[in-house]
Order: structure tokens, then C-alpha cells, then sequence
């Protein structure tokens, strides 16, 4: 007997217990040792701060379906999961929780703010692992991985020492981005520039020694005017030409500054001269080191005036703004101010206006580290899908400037350098330095942590234990695949490559075998049914773990697998959601018919259930028509699924799947396996019952690396106490075969046929239990044998009984000309009216069709570029148009 399934499918019921088990289990562990294919790929780590989002679960749905896959297909597949330390967001919703408690950091000291970061990470640091279980991730746990995890900070840190070693690394003031709200650099991939209509103002600067002549200055941050140290014009303006070299008063102040000739000024820009403040302005910065220019800071590490602003320190910087031009209108020196559009940046994290400003910092040399990460992917080391991914790759890795790796915060790697109290000379080091090596004097580690990138960038080989020559690192690295997303393809892909490259080849490497992944897939974004980017702000943001408690993890799931054609975002509804719910209803209603349909072959004609084979059967156990046309449909959903899979076509795969189950096995197959349930036939009862029990299994392993909750729960329920694997992701994905041609022909025309005849019945209101008589007369040798052969089954499908015989031209009403037969039905008296409009909409589809043919065969351009069987194939379907429409015309004739 088989288990019982519940009438109406709950997800609930199921899915928190299998995603229990899948973790507890060690189903999902990848050993070194294992003798199979190694396979792998390593996890966007999520950053701990948050909860899953749907993009997260887009990205998690594809990795877990490509995962399955190669698991059943016999790989020694490992994904590896764990978590981002992500630096400035933790430490921001730390601080933001201590503000609530009255606390503030710097009153607790860094030893013991920290604490309070690791005291959080461990009380919420746990959400996502909860979440992607619950989800169906098929992770092996016991390689969970933190990127503050001491492992991963060792190999941090020799990464450092190493690249600083080499001269790759090394520290000085320069210009950077500031976050005034973070109070840290940040890179200029985290600055997201938003366009807006901002203002350019004129000033007047007084000529030193003529207080009556001025040159007119245009700006867009009048309040940085107070650290100017030059006056910048364009040595080809002949406006200016004869005031280089003087002098001008600053107003505001009380300096005299220099008026320099430098192409940092363009003649058609503002009044064509610019003021230089080489410390909050990058092209500034470089005006002045060409010119031996001082750098006065006005502002400090708040966006507040500090005390070289004059009369307006302590102020915002914006405050500070509209003092100053107050100031200048009160002594006329505002000489105009006009609407400029500009392109402000902002910090990603707080949304902070971001400042120019110079500092102290640590960078990357990327130049050297580009050029084999460059070389990696044009020698086709690594593939993107979709292609085009390459050349964006490629562009960004020839422009790239210096990293700025430095972050002035309390939470994350800290830089393994010391500064000599004594001398501050700088040591950098693998081991924690108990005074300087050169003085023996006291010395002080550097305050600033690294960005959160630098460690990210290691983490395909870290997680595998680098430094170490671990067997992981022998046997899963170069990992597989990577899938991500378009917007950490620069802060995070690309430097994977840098680092993986440069570090594995220092192992002894080649390029090819240094690369981190061999595979990048760039998924889309996830969007409202408007095709709105999500966002709290717009109020439409759907929250994953909501909907799959309301629709199933499974439904959820297929919904984004359905969606995700490569290059294009996805539109998300729950409409499709609760579609995907009705096709896993249906998957376990077809189950549940199945069991009950087995149960009853076991009573009633002695078949035997027999073992789940390790492969699934994937030839008919029998010669009918019903068993071969099913295996042969189940072999070409095979074939479909391991090229859709391969190529990222998920969308491909799960329209495949859902056709499949749908409108071939459950609307058709088990219609077929019920008549010769029913027909009496004890052998064919019993072929019928094997052919059910083998196909549901082939198609539950095919189903399962999109709904894998269900697909376990009916497999193990058909399968009983003894499955030939302790869970459906280590049974074998099904091998295609052969197709069997010839069956799907004849099985093509019997639908036909039976369609035809159900779409009269239903034309004419006569119901589905009233048999009819059926003429019927296939075109050409081919369809007239399988009509013959095939009557019977004709007959029970359409409740008819047909005749073979010709059917007369002008047949009337109830007649149907396809190219493949005539049939006529033996419709009861009705409407003729409505027969007619039947008919005349036919005639007219089929007058369209015909004119577009000759259209085309009347078109010299195509005739002369056409290749002949695409000719031939527009004159065969001219034909039979005319054949279909001379029929159809006497059937009209005849009913007046």
C-alpha cells in the first residue's frame, strides 16, 4: 500500500520538516576524498546585518537548482555558504541600537564597542542561515564560513603583509571620498551619484593692490572658497593672460592668494576662471601638486567648518553655504548665481552627500593586479553569461584607479601596521609586533580597519583554507560557477579575479588553474509587477519569507526560476506566485491519483510494487502507444532541462517542466494509463501501473532541483521504507535517451483528432457524455494507418464511435479539414446560425493565412534570398490552405 496523501496539498505540513532534516543530515557534504567529479561554487555571502530579500532568494533559487543538478548528475557538488562582516553597515546598526540604549561608542572605548558587535553577531547574526534553510538551500553547513572567522583573518592578513611586501600596498594622504555621516573613506564604487539642479555662482576676487578690478570666479561650493590657496586660469584664454602671476584678495579672509595658468580651467565653463582648493576638490588636489600648492582644510571629518573656516566655524557645511553667500551679496561681491545640473555624489549606506577630502589612507596598487585579471578572461579562463557582461568587465578593468582600502572604523579587519611611538616609522607584519624592531620603542597599531571588499575578494580561496595547501583548496578550487548580480560585479567579482589570480599563481599556478571561478552568471534584479525597483520608500517590497508561507517555498521558487530569462529582470507578481501554487496542487493531486490507481493494480490484477531503481526508467515497460509516446516525451524533457540548465535558461527549464506536467502527463498520460486501468486487461493493467510508478518517478527527479519540498515528499512516498538514496538530491537526474518518433507522431495525431472533436462539442453545447458518431478519413497512407490503429483509443478519449471511412465534400455541419484528415462528427440538431459563424471564422483565419503565403511567394526579395526548402515549405502550405479552404467552402455551401 502506498501512503496516503492529504486531499488538499499544504506546504506547511512538509517543508519545515525536509528543510530540518536537509540540515541536520549530512546529505549535502562535499568531501576532497570523494573520487567523483568535484564541482563547486561559493556563496555571495549576504551580509550579517540583514534578512534575506528576494533578490537574495532569486540568487539562492538559481545557485540551489544548478547545485541539485550537478549533485544528481553525479558531481561531488559543493556549495559553500557564510556570511559577510560587511564593516559599515554592522557598525552602523550597532551604534544605532547603543543610540537607543543612550550609548555612544567613543565614551565605551573600541575594545569594548567591539564586543558589542561580536555580543550582536551572535544574538542576530544567525537570521540568514535560518532563512535559507528554510528555503531549501542545499548547502553544506559544516563549511559555514565568517569572514572574521580566524581562518579567514590569517589569510587577510598574509594577503596584506604580502601585497605590501611586493610594493602593491602602500599608504599617504591623497584625496578620497568622505562620508561625513559614516565618518569613514569609502571607495568610489560605494558613492552612487544622483542628478540633480544645483547652482553656479559668480564671484568677484579683488586684484591685490586694486581693490576696484576684480576676475569673476564660478564655483558650485562657495563655502570651500575659504581654503583656496589659487586662482586658476587657462593658459590659452587670452581674457586672463595678463593677470598670471598677480595676486587676489580671498574674500572672506584675510589672505592673498595666486592667480596660476593651468588647464584645470576651461574657457567656456562659468566666467572661465576657477578657484583651487587642493584640499576638497580632486581635480584641485592635482592643480596643486602640479604647482607646489598648500592644502588647507576647511571642514572636518563631520561635513562641519573647523577652525581655519574664520567666522564660520563650527558650522554645517551647507549653513556654512549660505552664510557665505549672504556675506558676499552683503559686499557686492556675488556677481551672479544661475541653475547648474550636477551629479552629487552619495554614500550607499547613509545617503550622506560624500566630500572630497584628503587624508591619510592605505591603497591597492590595481594596475599590476589588473593586468592578469584582464588576461584571464580575454584568454577565456573565465566565461560570462550573458556575453555581453565580458566587454563591460573588460572596459571597467582598463580604467581602474588605485583602491582605496582604509575605513575609519572600529568593526572589521584591523591593518596589521604599527607606527612607532619614538621615530613613526611604519611596520607591517604577519605577527602582532611587541615593540618597534628598530628602536625596541613602544608601538601602536594602525586604528583603521580594511574594507569590507578586501576580504570579501578572498573568499573563494580563504573558505578553502589558504594560506594552507588544503586538499579542499586542491580539489574545489578553481570553483565552477559564480552567480551574482550585476551590482557587485566591480566591488566584488573583479577583485575575486585580481586576488585569486595573483595569490595562486605566487602557489605555483598557471593562469588557467588560478582563476577563482571558470563560470560567472550575472542574474537580473527582482522588480514589482510595474517593473518598479523595490524599495521600502515605494512601500512595494515583498518579503520572501511572507510569501512562502502564504504560497509555498516551492511555488515561490518555480515563480523566479519561470522568470529568469539571462538579461532581463523580473517582473514579480503574486498572481504568478499563486499560479505556481496551483501547478504544485496539481503535481500532488496527479500523485495522489497515482498511488490510489497503484494501490488499486496491486489488489485488483497482482502487480507489485517493485524497487525505485538507482537510475531512473526511461524506456516504456510496455509496447502501447500511451507508455512509448510518455517515456519519449520524458526523454526530450531530459534533454531540455540538462541544455537549459547548463546555459542559466531557467525560465527555459521551467517552462519545460510545467508543460510537461501539465498538459502532457496529467492532462493526457494519466487519462491513458486510467482506459487501461479500466479496460480489463490484467497485463495491460499491470504494464499501465509500471508505466506510472517509473514515470512519476523520472518526473520527480526531473522536477526537483526547482521544487524540491514536494519532489522529496512524493518520491519517498513512492519509493516506501527502502528509496535507493536517503534524499532525491542524491538520486540520479534522469539520462536522456532516444526519442521515440513514431509515437509522439501517431500520439500528435490522436490528440488532434480528439481536440477537434472536443472543441465541436464544446462549440455546440452537446456534453461530453452524449456519444457520438465520428467519420473519419486520414490524408495520405501515414495518418490513415494510425487512425486505423488507433480507433479504439480515439473513441475512449472522445466518447465516439468512429467510423473509417471518406467523408463526403460538403459535409456540413460538424466537419473539420485539417492537413492530416476530414472528420465529421454527428452533431444532434442545434443552431445552425452558430455553425455557420464557426465555419465562416475559419474560412475567414484560413483566407489570412493564405494571403500571407502568396504575399510571400510574391515577394522577388524573398525568393531571391529564401534558401529552397523554406520556399518549398511556403508553396506546400499555399496548397494545403486551398485544399482546407475548398472543403470548408462546400460544408458552408451546404448549410445555406
Amino acid at each position: 500500500m502506498f501512503a496516503a496523501l492529504e486531499k488538499v496539498y499544504d506546504p506547511s505540513r512538509i517543508e519545515p520538516g525536509w528543510a530540518q532534516r536537509w540540515e541536520s543530515a549530512d546529505w549535502f557534504h562535499a568531501a576532497a576524498s570523494s573520487l567523483r567529479p568535484a564541482w563547486s561554487l561559493v556563496i555571495p555571502p549576504p551580509n550579517v546585518t540583514g534578512a534575506l530579500h528576494l533578490g537574495h532568494m532569486l540568487e539562492h533559487t538559481e545557485i540551489d537548482a544548478i547545485v541539485r543538478w550537478r549533485r544528481m548528475s553525479g558531481d561531488n557538488a559543493l556549495w559553500l555558504p557564510g556570511t559577510d562582516h560587511a564593516g559599515i553597515a554592522t557598525q552602523m546598526v550597532v551604534e544605532r541600537e547603543l543610540r537607543r540604549q543612550g550609548l555612544d561608542r567613543r565614551q565605551m572605548g573600541r575594545e569594548a564597542f567591539v564586543e558589542k558587535v561580536w555580543e550582536w553577531k551572535r544574538q542576530s547574526g544567525g537570521t540568514i542561515r535560518r532563512q535559507m534553510v528554510r528555503l531549501g538551500a542545499s548547502c553544506d553547513w559544516s563549511r559555514e564560513r565568517f569572514t572574521l572567522d580566524p581562518g579567514l583573518s590569517r589569510a587577510v592578513r598574509e594577503v596584506f603583509v604580502t601585497l605590501y611586501e611586493e610594493g602593491l600596498i602602500y599608504r599617504g594622504r591623497y584625496m578620497v571620498n568622505w562620508c561625513p555621516g559614516c565618518q569613514t573613506a569609502i571607495s568610489d564604487l560605494e558613492v552612487s551619484h544622483e542628478e540633480t539642479v544645483g547652482h553656479l555662482y559668480q564671484i568677484r576676487y579683488p586684484l591685490a593692490g586694486s581693490p576696484s578690478e576684480f576676475i569673476p570666479v564660478a564655483t558650485t561650493r562657495p563655502e570651500t572658497m575659504l581654503g583656496d590657496v589659487a586662482v586658476a586660469v587657462n593658459p590659452r584664454d587670452e581674457r586672463y593672460r595678463h593677470l598670471v602671476g598677480r595676486n587676489v584678495r580671498l574674500p572672506l579672509t584675510d589672505r592673498e592668494i595666486p592667480i596660476i595658468a593651468d588647464e584645470l580651467a576651461q574657457p567656456e565653463f562659468g566666467t572661465g576662471a576657477v578657484k583651487v582648493t587642493p584640499a576638497h576638490d580632486p581635480n584641485d588636489f592635482a592643480a596643486g601638486e602640479r604647482h607646489g600648492l598648500p592644502q588647507i582644510e576647511v571642514m572636518d571629518a563631520a561635513g562641519r567648518m573647523n577652525d581655519r573656516a574664520y567666522a564660520y566655524a563650527g558650522l554645517d557645511r551647507f549653513e556654512a553655504r549660505r552664510r557665505v553667500v549672504a556675506d558676499l551679496q552683503a559686499q557686492e561681491l556675488l556677481a551672479g548665481v544661475q541653475d547648474h545640473p550636477m551629479a552629487i555624489g552619495h554614500c550607499q549606506r547613509c545617503r550622506s552627500i560624500v566630500e572630497p577630502r584628503v587624508s591619510m589612507q592605505w591603497f591597492v596598487k590595481i594596475a599590476p593586479l589588473a593586468a592578469d585579471a584582464i588576461a584571464a578572461v580575454e584568454q577565456g579562463h573565465i566565461a560570462f553569461t550573458p556575453a555581453n557582461y565580458r566587454a563591460i568587465y573588460l572596459d571597467w578593468m582598463a580604467n581602474l584607479h588605485d583602491w582605496c582600502i582604509s575605513r575609519q572604523l572600529w568593526w572589521g579587519h584591523r591593518i596589521p601596521a604599527w607606527h612607532c611611538r619614538n621615530h613613526g616609522c611604519v611596520i607591517v607584519s604577519r605577527e602582532d609586533p611587541a615593540n618597534c624592531p628598530n628602536c625596541g620603542g613602544p608601538v601602536d597599531q594602525d586604528p583603521d580597519v580594511l574594507d569590507t571588499w578586501f576580504s570579501s575578494a578572498l573568499w573563494p580561496f580563504s573558505t578553502l583554507g589558504w594560506p594552507e595547501q588544503t586538499a579542499d583548496l586542491a580539489t574545489f578550487y578553481p570553483t565552477s560557477l559564480l552567480i551574482t548580480g550585476f551590482d557587485i560585479l566591480f566591488f566584488w567579482v573583479a577583485r575575486m579575479i585580481m586576488m585569486g589570480v595573483h595569490f595562486r599563481q605566487r602557489d605555483g599556478r598557471s593562469l588557467a588553474a588560478s582563476v577563482p571561478f571558470r563560470q560567472v552568471y550575472i542574474h537580473g534584479l527582482v522588480r514589482d509587477a510595474e517593473k518598479q525597483k523595490m524599495s521600502k520608500t515605494k512601500g512595494n517590497v515583498i518579503d520572501p519569507m511572507v510569501v512562502t508561507e502564504k504560497y509555498g517555498t516551492d511555488a515561490v521558487r518555480f515563480t523566479l526560476a519561470a522568470m529568469a530569462a539571462p538579461g532581463t529582470d523580473i517582473a514579480l507578481s503574486e498572481a504568478r506566485m499563486e499560479g505556481y501554487r496551483a501547478f504544485a496542487n496539481k503535481i500532488w493531486n496527479a500523485a495522489r491519483f497515482i498511488f490510489l490507481s497503484l494501490d488499486r493494480a496491486e489488489a485488483e490484477f497482482g502487480w507489485r510494487r517493485p524497487p525505485l531503481p538507482a537510475r531512473a526508467a526511461m524506456r516504456p515497460p510496455g509496447g502501447d502507444l500511451a507508455g512509448r509516446w510518455v517515456f519519449s516525451r520524458l526523454n526530450g524533457l531530459a534533454a531540455r532541462m540538462q541544455d537549459s540548465l547548463a546555459a542559466f535558461r531557467f525560465h527555459d527549464a521551467a517552462d519545460g517542466l510545467y508543460h510537461f506536467f501539465w498538459h502532457e502527463f496529467c492532462d493526457w498520460y494519466l487519462e491513458l494509463a486510467k482506459l487501461a486501468l479500466n479496460g480489463g486487461d490484467a497485463a495491460a493493467a499491470r504494464d499501465a501501473a509500471d508505466g506510472l510508478f517509473h514515470a512519476l518517478d523520472a518526473a520527480l527527479r526531473l522536477l526537483h532541483p526547482l521544487m524540491p519540498f514536494i519532489t522529496e515528499e512524493l518520491w519517498h512516498a513512492l519509493a516506501g521504507a527502502e528509496p535507493p538514496a536517503p534524499t532525491l538530491s542524491l538520486a540520479a537526474f534522469p539520462a536522456a535517451g532516444a526519442l521515440d518518433a513514431d509515437a509522439e507522431r501517431q500520439m500528435n495525431l490522436v490528440q488532434e483528432v480528439v481536440n477537434q472533436v472536443r472543441r465541436l462539442r464544446a462549440e455546440n453545447q452537446v456534453p461530453p457524455k452524449s456519444r457520438l458518431p465520428l467519420r473519419i478519413e486520414g490524408r495520405g497512407p501515414e495518418a490513415a494507418a494510425v487512425i486505423a490503429a488507433q480507433a479504439a483509443l480515439i473513441a475512449a478519449l472522445a466518447n465516439v464511435d468512429p467510423a473509417v471511412a471518406p467523408v463526403p465534400a460538403g459535409a456540413g455541419r460538424g466537419h473539420v479539414a485539417t492537413p492530416e484528415f476530414d472528420l465529421l462528427l454527428d452533431l444532434p440538431s442545434a443552431d445552425l446560425g452558430a455553425e455557420r459563424e464557426r465555419l465562416d471564422k475559419e474560412i475567414a483565419g484560413l483566407e489570412r493565412a493564405l494571403a500571407g503565403v502568396e504575399s510571400r511567394l510574391a515577394d522577388a526579395t524573398f525568393l531571391q534570398r529564401a534558401p529552397e526548402h523554406i520556399r518549398q515549405a511556403q508553396q506546400q502550405k499555399r496548397e494545403e490552405y486551398a485544399r482546407q479552404l475548398e472543403r470548408l467552402g462546400a460544408a458552408r455551401s451546404a448549410l445555406g
